[in-house]
């Protein structure tokens, strides 16, 4: 764990954030951190819990999911990415609220798969009651293994800028299939399914939350396997589909060449498709 120390135009300053948070992953050089606390920064420097200070540099961003990756030039030992956790689990976040220093407040895993809750393009959160504050963008949710969960992005307050208890973590797995890519390429390879959807049932209207296919591109991998207009699509994978958000979020840890299994209702009949996405 680091404390991210980003230099930011005048212009763009956010008061009373004066640092943020970043995990060392994968051989100890890469730091995963969020977009937002190092986005327009004119330069970067890391410190280390035993008072290091060293520069940094920014390798890759992505921000539909508000990760990037940053670059040093000394090893940090590093944190393995872990999977999914379980709900109620036990959950630690490791961070530098307010400038304060490395801090560590634990809780539990209070909800898993979050998205639509409007912070970022591309949501797939761990949530948790654990206490997060400003500062602590970027750090670690780990679970009682000391496995990363989680990479901290976004507080929901209504409007009062501290912990309410219900923080967001970007989930482990999505971090990583990210972060791979961004070190691989500079950018994450996305293949887009091909199809608009939309809620199956509108405010007010009684029904199944799922979504429903409202339109089908010619020639695009939903197109390829059947899907069409009024479909509606209820599981992707071993997950439930709600919203389109939903849906966006299972699709963003495939890779190209990658399968999934969705579960269709096409008027009463229950179906199964296999959507694959392509490789460009």
């Amino acid at each position: 764990m680091v404390a991210v120390l980003p230099e930011w135009p005048a212009s763009e300053a956010i008061p009373g954030e004066v640092e943020g948070s970043g995990v060392a992953v994968f051989d100890g050089t890469t730091i995963v951190t969020a977009f937002h606390v190092v986005g327009k920064a004119l330069s970067i420097q890391v410190r280390t819990d035993d008072g290091e200070v060293m520069r940094a540099r920014l390798l890759a961003v992505d921000e539909p999911t508000d990760l990037a990756l940053l670059t040093i030039d000394r090893p940090l030992p590093a944190l393995a990415f872990g999977g999914d956790p379980g709900l109620g689990d036990r959950a630690c976040a490791i961070g530098h609220p307010f400038g304060f220093g490395l801090s560590v407040s634990c809780g539990v895993v209070s909800a898993v798969h979050k998205a639509g809750a409007g912070f970022n393009a591309i949501e797939d959160f761990v949530q948790t009651d654990a206490a997060v504050n400003p500062g602590m963008s970027g750090g670690a949710l780990i679970a009682a293994d000391g496995g990363l969960i989680g990479v901290l992005t976004s507080i929901f307050t209504r409007g009062a800028d501290g912990n309410l208890g219900v923080n967001f973590a970007v989930a482990a797995p999505l971090v990583r299939r990210v972060a791979e890519d961004l070190v691989a390429a500079g950018r994450v390879a996305r293949v887009p399914t091909g199809m608009r959807l939309v809620p199956a049932i509108g405010r007010g209207e009684t029904g199944r939350l799922a979504v429903r296919v409202a339109s089908v591109r010619e020639g695009s991998p939903a197109a390829a396997v059947g899907l069409a207009v009024d479909d509606v699509i209820v599981r992707a994978g071993d997950r439930a589909i709600r919203k389109p958000a939903d849906f966006v979020s299972v699709v963003a840890r495939l890779r190209p060449g990658q399968s999934l299994d969705l579960t269709v209702l096409r008027g009463d009949v229950r179906q199964t498709a296999t959507l694959t996405l392509p490789r460009p």
